[in-house]
């Protein structure tokens, strides 16, 4: 099975439609059915939901020294809010969760397949998903 990157992004300053507590309360609760459903089929591998980009600190190599910088990489309008890395037998189950994720949270998502590096994916597709280390 392939991995997949469901990346969910949002929109400096784009205003959405105000939520209920009981609408908030409604997609926190279909967002962790559609997460214990893709546990169950074996489709979740990690998630994450991201602080604003003005929380984070860019780390670059520049002659031979390490530097940090305060703020996001690209100054740019959309970003990154969060994301879901599933396994998926093709593109089209890849793109099956990614409805159901964008139907829970009402935010676009992008589906991008990672790139195979050889010899460790190989170890990899040969262990469950449980049996993996951080």
């Amino acid at each position: 099975m392939a991995q997949y990157l469901l990346s969910v992004h949002s929109v400096e300053g784009e205003v959405r439609e105000p939520m209920t507590e009981q609408e908030m309360q409604q997609s926190w609760k279909q967002v962790g059915i559609l997460e214990k459903e893709m546990m169950s089929a074996g489709a979740w591998v990690f998630s994450g939901r991201l602080h604003e980009p003005d929380t984070a600190t860019v780390v670059r190599v520049a002659n031979g020294e390490v530097l940090t910088t305060d703020g996001p990489f690209v100054e740019s309008k959309d970003h990154l809010g969060g994301f879901y890395i599933i396994e998926a037998r093709d593109l089209d189950a890849a793109l099956a969760w990614a409805s159901r994720v964008t139907a829970a949270i009402k935010v676009p998502i992008e589906v991008r397949p990672f790139a195979a590096v050889g010899a460790v994916d190989d170890a990899l597709a040969a262990q469950s998903p449980g049996d993996r280390k951080a």
